[in-house]
């Protein structure tokens, strides 16, 4: 049953591309959403760090 909205999906992101896009282009559209995606994903399943945990663990003040 997902394959119709992927489908409808690419006809979306295609549409979205201005008319002179390239192959490069698709492809490079295709690859953020794909990133984003996976992304809410992670977000989704995965704990999320504080600020505060992540200034301690890149060692930067939280005091900016």
């Amino acid at each position: 049953m997902a394959q119709p909205l992927v489908k409808e999906e690419i006809h979306r992101l295609i549409d979205s591309l201005p008319d002179e896009a390239t192959w490069e282009d698709l492809k490079y559209a295709i690859y953020v959403r794909e990133q984003v995606v996976a992304g809410r994903q992670s977000a989704r399943e995965e704990p999320l760090l504080t600020t505060k945990e992540v200034f301690d663990e890149f060692g930067l003040d939280s005091e900016r």
